[in-house]
């Protein structure tokens, strides 16, 4: 198994014992993004603010690797309120074209940095 280890300017560094992502046989898998801006470190102030930004981080996740949103197959979001699901759906009909990535929602009680979201991607070259 050949696996290339992922790390990028593009998106925030990694804050705590975990790759960016790793690619493994063409297939992409990313850590969650929670809305951390790369260049300070510092968290959007509100749930709207951390959801763009995330969706910026995964860009910058994919462009570090010539990966287009496209390529993304399916992602898993975790949110500290399922109440606020309905700005997610909105988000994602601006952000993906159909057919639309496979994906996983669940509501966690806390999330690293007091993010109120967080979303891994995997994606594929093929």
């Amino acid at each position: 198994m050949s696996k290339k280890i992922i790390s990028t300017e593009l998106a925030p560094s990694a804050v705590g014992t975990y790759s960016q992502g790793i690619e493994v046989n063409g297939i992409f898998y990313f850590s969650g993004q929670i809305g951390l801006d790369p260049a300070t470190m510092n968290m959007a102030p509100d749930f709207k603010g951390q959801l763009e930004q995330i969706l910026k981080n995964i860009d910058g996740l994919l462009e570090s690797q010539s990966l287009k949103r496209e390529n993304i197959i399916k992602t898993t979001v975790f949110m500290t309120d399922l109440a606020k699901f309905g700005q997610v759906n909105a988000a994602y009909e601006n952000y993906f074209k159909a057919p639309y990535p496979a994906r996983s929602t669940v509501q966690v009680s806390a999330l690293p940095k007091g993010a109120e979201i967080e979303i891994e991607v995997l994606a594929s070259k093929n």
